[in-house]
């Protein structure tokens, strides 16, 4: 008898160990984490990260077997995911996959359960591995969010990120130690409870819902749900992937369906593909900007030229994003920086140490910024769809900065964090290493940061996962100082 699709995906799941795992999906596994903490805890500060910390204490009640990272509090298994995946998610500062953002959607659910549980370091690096690898598995097979096939770059009316559902569902599954049909359950539930798909309505307006594209405190709670919910005794719909009429492509509102990417998970030996396009964000704001930041900022530093110096700065970049969301000039609230290209821009060209700084009030309103922001203008790239074409991690921008009397530029290919054929586009772990220490600044003490890096970095030697997450909980006398950072 023919497996569906989610008992494929079940299977997936059931066989991935440790021991199975490449040495470098294993590294990768590791950095995404330290990656993902130290956002988290740089989001304690930020409005969005509070509102968080406070839903999560509210929905979770206090003093549970779960840590609120950058925070002193603890709450149920429920409340911390809701309040982490928030955290993580806040400064816009996180990794990317395809299809999107993964880390805030898979990790928040995961990591609470696995402190509630004690669950190993290898069980975790698992479960990170597969969830990572299943959610892009999901993007590949979906609506992408551009699409430049026929030359132009288009963007389909439904996209977004809540297929990362499966992969957190997985990853939860995965360090329950539930077997084969309790997963299978779980996925099928998670299909039929998985959040709508709002990214589209999102990018279209201005202001923007600072719950941005997808909240992950639902998501992470989604998941929850559905794990749960099998491993309790409810039956999910296996065929639900299966069913093109009907079933979850139909329902979740996408255009393109090609399952046998998915489905090629099903191989005895994985081919684990998210390594080739997993990616670390460099600077606090929108990954579209990444390129054309690291252009500017470097060509300011080279030639010494100060904010006060510039006339104008002209920028060319992705194209498809000439939409309000990033149109926005208006900045009322600290979030809509995060997605303004002027905003971003200006916010670059005074060479602030990328990191929680960039979104503290004091900077977002600064006069400088926000006279800055009216000298700059941004076009798409004339070389974008064909450059893309030929690499998915192509960014091609162009900067030209006018200033004493002189127009400056520089260019960039692909940006910085990214896999790509140029080699110093890679962020090291010394580089994650160093951004971690940045957002968990003012928060953590340097002692408990370099405890927390050392841990991650050696994961599979530790018993009990919970003793990195502690780690993360914050004194009350340094959590005060993060929030009023």
């Amino acid at each position: 008898m023919t497996k569906t699709l989610v008992e494929q995906l079940a299977d997936f799941t059931d066989r991935t160990e440790f021991g199975r795992l490449p040495e470098a999906v294993v590294d990768e596994s590791k950095r995404l984490l330290l990656d993902s903490f130290g956002c988290a805890v740089g989001g304690v500060s930020h409005p969005k990260g509070r509102i968080g910390i406070e839903y999560g204490l509210v929905s979770g009640g206090s003093g549970g077997p779960a840590t609120i990272v950058g925070t002193s509090r603890r709450s149920s298994v429920s409340g911390a995911a809701f309040a982490n995946g928030e955290l993580m998610n806040a400064l816009d500062f996180d990794a990317v996959l395809p299809p999107g953002h993964v880390a805030p959607y898979v990790f928040p659910a995961l990591l609470a359960v696995g402190e509630a549980l004690g669950s190993t370091g290898k069980s975790v690096i698992a479960a990170t591995a597969l969830s990572h690898e299943m959610s892009y598995r999901f993007g590949k097979a979906m609506d992408y969010i551009r699409d430049a096939t026929t030359g132009e770059i288009s963007t389909s009316p439904v996209i977004g990120y809540t297929a990362t559902i499966f992969g957190a569902a997985a990853a939860i599954s995965k360090v329950q130690g539930v077997d084969r049909p309790v997963i299978a359950n779980a996925l099928g539930i998670a299909a039929a409870i998985t959040p709508v798909n709002s990214h589209r309505s999102w990018m279209a307006h201005s202001p923007s819902a600072t719950i941005k594209y997808t909240m992950a405190g639902p998501m992470a709670q989604a998941a929850l749900t559905a794990a749960y919910s099998a491993q309790l005794g409810h039956r999910g719909d296996l065929q639900v992937l299966d069913d093109r009429k009907f079933g979850y492509p139909t329902f979740i509102g996408t255009t393109r369906w090609e399952p046998d990417v998915i489905a090629e998970l099903d191989a005895k030996d994985t081919e684990w593909r998210f390594l080739g396009e997993s990616s670390f964000k460099p600077y606090p704001h929108c990954r579209i900007l990444h390129a054309p930041l690291d252009a500017l900022i470097h060509l300011l530093a080279e030639n010494d030229i100060k904010p006060e110096e510039i006339d104008a700065i002209r920028v060319w970049g992705e194209a498809w994003v000439m939409l309000p969301v990033w149109l926005n000039n208006d900045i009322a609230a600290v979030h809509d920086g995060q997605f303004s290209i002027a905003h971003g821009i200006a916010v670059g060209a005074h060479r602030i140490t990328p990191g929680p700084a960039w979104q503290d009030p004091g900077v977002v309103f600064s006069p400088s910024v926000m006279e800055l922001m009216k000298k700059v203008t941004y076009s798409p790239h004339p070389n974008y769809a064909a450059e893309l074409g030929k690499h998915p991690s192509a960014r091609p921008s162009l900067i030209e900065v006018d200033a004493r009397g002189t127009t400056f530029n520089a260019e960039r290919r692909f940006p910085k964090g990214s896999p790509s054929p140029e080699q110093d586009t890679y962020m090291t772990t010394e580089q994650i290493v160093e951004k971690f220490r940045v957002n968990v600044a003012g928060v953590l003490t340097s002692s408990a940061a370099d405890e927390v890096i050392d841990a991650v970095l050696n994961l599979e030697r530790l018993d009990d996962i919970g003793v990195v997450t502690r780690l993360l909980a914050a004194e009350p006398s340094m959590q005060s100082v993060g929030v009023a950072r």
